[in-house]
């Protein structure tokens, strides 16, 4: 049902997109193109400032192991599958060109929260990425970005000894972005995105009780996110 909701978003984002109306760059009849403003005569600058509101579809899988014989190695694992999560970023950046755009972004891809048996595991993952755009004369954008996340995970059962639940690792983050905007007066710009980004998970350990290690190990997470946000252009 997950994947069925996130096909349906994506394909009205698609059509949404593809009826848009021009933004604040035009084509004429010939080919060229008009520009409503220009930089050089009016009180532009290309700088903007923006935030957006982000629902994330994230897919991961917790591997888990022990040195205590114990323990079940039936249950050795959780898949995660399009488990939505809500958060946001707020961003700055340049026009450059009329066409081209540089951006620095920080977000946050909100808390996700699973309990199962007296067992509790959460995630929330803050990031940084530097972001670069290219922007088509119909109100289109295509873009790149590469940065750092930050997942933060923590895991907790009544076997484990009194200690941190928490661990943070550091990941490189690359995304692909399809996006659209349109202009709403001089200065602010309403933008509709698909972000597609992946970056790597914590690995976990902790002491049972008696006295035996519990790791989970959090390969790659990919993150398919839907954000809309307004940006300022001074």
């Amino acid at each position: 049902m997950k994947k069925l909701v996130s096909v349906f978003v994506l394909t009205a984002l698609t059509t949404t997109v593809a009826s848009a109306a021009p933004s604040y760059i035009t084509r004429a009849g010939n080919g060229a193109y008009n520009v409503t403003y220009d930089y050089t005569d009016k009180a532009k600058t290309g700088w903007y400032v923006g935030g957006r509101l982000e629902l994330s579809l994230l897919n991961w899988e917790n591997e888990y192991s022990s040195d205590d014989p114990g323990v079940d190695a039936t249950y050795d694992h959780d898949d995660y599958s399009f488990e939505p999560v809500f958060g946001g970023s707020v961003y700055a950046g340049r026009t450059f060109n009329y066409f081209w755009r540089a951006e620095v972004e920080a977000g946050l891809i909100g808390q996700f929260e699973d309990k199962d048996d007296g067992a509790s595991f959460k995630m929330t993952v803050p990031y940084l990425m530097a972001n670069g755009y290219y922007d088509f004369a119909n109100g289109l954008y295509v873009g790149a970005g590469l940065g750092i996340a930050v997942p933060k995970t923590e895991l907790d059962m009544a076997a484990f000894e009194a200690g941190d639940r928490s661990e943070r690792a550091i990941s490189p983050m690359g995304a692909l972005m399809v996006g659209w905007t349109y202009e709403l007066d001089y200065n602010l710009v309403l933008d509709l995105r698909y972000r597609f980004a992946g970056f790597m998970g914590t690995e976990q350990t902790r002491k049972l009780d008696n006295g035996y290690d519990f790791t989970n190990d959090i390969g790659f997470i990919m993150d398919n996110s839907i954000s809309l946000g307004v940006r300022y252009e001074f």
